[in-house]
């Protein structure tokens, strides 16, 4: 069964490490994704209709909003994954340069001597009880070193991504509000469409032009962090998270999260942590 060993939350965003055996859905964050393997079979991503393996020579890089999937390679014992979720403004910050925006040219990394490196090390504080100061700066190197291999060249199959610019169309911009709003509620989207003033095919065609994912796996999205945040700052009841945002049992919400997030939402919590 899927499982987590550790999970760090923090300024830059959340840092886990996950042992799967289990495929997770179509879905997508607003950070900055890099997948690395640590232990057991390869298995493999698939970023926007591209196959990334995740060996011992190579990791997987996802933009922010960029719809991804995960394939594990052995079923029954797992493969264990260093997984980063990486806040654009953090890389940004630190990095202290307008052109440090957290966008990766391509999806596919070589683990170099230099990325192997720095991955046993953030592994390895990873997994100690205490905090350390020299985890964020391990982070921002690794996060660096991938960024910069990713646009030194492009092969021919991928082209560099495009320029994120923004959501155009006044109509999508009001339905993001909406979701935000009514996030519990049963068929959502349906009604968002009726009040954005679209047939549900329009609002479809017109939501996945401006923003480049299908509304359900936006507001899968908004579902999981907001699941996230509430199993790691409140204390409130697995199943009452899951029927606030809309799942009819904690079975269902459970479902949801592991298909998502890759392991139980009691799991999640059990392990996760913070720093300042």
């Amino acid at each position: 069964m899927s499982s987590a060993l550790a999970v760090h939350h923090g300024q830059f965003g959340r840092a886990t490490l996950y042992k799967l055996n289990r495929p997770m859905a179509t879905h997508a964050h607003r950070e900055g994704h890099l997948t690395f393997h640590v232990q057991g079979l390869a298995s493999k991503m698939v970023v926007c209709d591209l196959e990334c393996p995740l060996s011992f020579g190579s990791a997987a890089a996802v933009n922010p909003w960029q719809p991804h999937s995960f394939h594990p390679g052995d079923p029954e014992s797992g493969s264990l994954l260093l997984v980063l979720y990486i806040k654009p403004i953090w890389f940004l910050e630190v990095g202290r340069t307008a052109q440090g925006a957290l966008r990766f040219g391509r999806s596919r990394i070589e683990t170099t001597n230099q990325i192997n490196r720095l991955l046993n090390l953030v592994t390895t504080l990873l997994l100690e009880t205490e905090n350390s100061d020299l985890f964020e700066g391990y982070l921002y190197e690794i996060t660096r070193e991938c960024f910069d291999q990713t646009w030194q060249w492009s092969p021919s199959s991928q082209a560099p991504v495009e320029k994120w610019t923004g959501v155009r169309d006044y109509r999508v911009r009001n339905s993001i509000r909406l979701m935000n709003e009514r996030i519990g509620d049963d068929l959502v989207l349906d009604q968002i469409a009726r009040d954005a003033g679209l047939s549900r095919p329009h609002f479809y065609k017109l939501f996945r032009e401006n923003v480049g994912l299908t509304p359900n796996i936006y507001l899968n999205t908004l579902r999981m962090e907001n699941a996230i945040e509430r199993l790691t700052t409140t204390e409130a009841a697995v199943t009452t998270i899951g029927l606030d945002l809309g799942f009819a049992s904690q079975a269902s919400f459970t479902r949801f999260f592991t298909s998502n997030v890759g392991i139980p939402p009691t799991d999640y919590r059990r392990v996760a942590h913070f720093s300042a």
